[in-house]
């Protein structure tokens, strides 16, 4: 069987695990195609000690480290911003 033509696209298969993280930590299981991804993540529910965690399952699931002057509001105001971010560190690693 052939993979789906979503699964082939490398950035939305980055956004849906971006999605499956904000679910685990907003604790709302299959939340993820409501999810506006352009939504400000404080407007979705997201606390600032819920956004470490989010930054932490980031680095976890994505095998990297987000350097400190990456952290920033502007990185992690959106999933959109996530991953870009994620996007953009992946990239430089190889």
């Amino acid at each position: 069987m052939s993979p789906a033509p979503e699964d082939l696209n490398p950035a939305s298969a980055l956004r849906d695990r971006l999605l499956g993280l904000v679910e685990r930590v907003l604790e709302r299981p299959g939340a993820g195609p409501t999810l506006p991804p352009e939504a400000a993540l404080s407007e979705l529910g997201v606390s600032s000690l819920k956004m470490v965690s989010l930054m932490l399952s980031v680095e976890a699931e994505f095998d990297l480290s987000i350097p400190q002057n990456e952290i920033t509001p502007e990185n992690f105001r959106s999933i959109n911003s996530i991953h870009t971010l994620v996007r953009r560190l992946l990239g430089t690693r190889g």
